[in-house]
């Protein structure tokens, strides 16, 4: 393996590391402990952890823990500030949940846009995801600090979504946009590492073929009166196999082996 390539090795695992401990969960003065607890869940269920409390109306208590069902360390955790300006501090990208049409027209995302436009930004540096008070939401000051407003476009009929929930759904999208992500990182690794290996050209192919119909008819395994199909699905097999240069030498090399162990066999037996 080359350099390059362990250094991109180390840089995807670097990267997995810090991408979703990056990503801050924000909540406004939560007036339910509750509420603390199953956003803490809804978090760590979809590998989230670093939750936020923007002066809490309540701190954390024996419930909150309670209704994180098995997420404590989420809750425990949690960074309390005074305002929102310190929650969002070092964030590249900041993004505030919105269920009301405002006065100010300004950029909305979807569940899905968010979870990629996260993924895409926390490479470089933390981002935030902000959600606000229970009853009233954020404020328009509050939203004006965001860059982009994040709407979930619920039944228009019946919209209600806890807070929980909402953060379920948020960070939901967020997982699928972290394992799309990996999963392409993974095939560009692969498909760097078949580019490095090298392949034999088709002559050495065609040559690989005829030693080994040699072989197969010497030992009887192939019947030159009754040939059949044998040597074009062989083909077939080394094809999609596509071995690459070491590789076929070694399968060269075996079959060399046998012709050998052959003709010795044959000549113990004239003697």
């Amino acid at each position: 393996m080359t350099n390059a390539v362990l250094r991109y090795s180390a840089l995807i695992l670097k990267l997995k590391a810090v991408m979703l401990e990056n990503i801050r969960i924000i909540l406004v003065e939560t007036s339910h402990t509750g509420n603390m607890g199953s956003t803490a869940r809804a978090m760590k269920t979809m590998g989230l952890t670093n939750l936020y409390l923007v002066n809490p109306l309540v701190l954390p208590d024996s419930h909150a823990i309670a209704l994180s069902a098995g997420a404590s360390d989420v809750i425990g955790n949690a960074t309390i500030v005074d305002s929102l300006d310190e929650a969002l501090s070092g964030c590249e990208l900041v993004i505030g949940t919105s269920a009301r049409s405002r006065t100010l027209s300004w950029p909305m995302v979807e569940p899905r846009e968010c979870g990629e436009r996260c993924v895409s930004a926390v490479q470089n540096s933390p981002v935030a995801i902000v959600f606000g008070r229970e009853r009233v939401g954020l404020t328009n000051e509050e939203l004006q600090k965001c860059h982009y407003h994040l709407y979930i476009p619920t039944n228009p009929e019946y919209g209600s979504l806890n807070l929980a929930m909402a953060v379920q759904l948020v960070s939901y999208e967020i997982r699928m946009a972290y394992l799309a992500l990996t999963a392409q990182e993974k095939q560009e690794k692969a498909d760097a590492t078949e580019h490095e290996a090298e392949y034999p050209p088709v002559e050495d192919m065609e040559r690989f073929y005829q030693h080994l119909e040699q072989v197969l008819s010497h030992s009887g395994f192939i019947r030159k009166a009754h040939p059949g199909q044998i040597m074009n699905r062989l083909r077939r097999l080394y094809t999609r196999a596509r071995p690459e240069t070491q590789e076929l030498n070694i399968l060269r090399g075996i079959l060399t082996s046998m012709e050998k162990w052959a003709n010795k066999s044959s000549e113990s037996g004239r003697k």
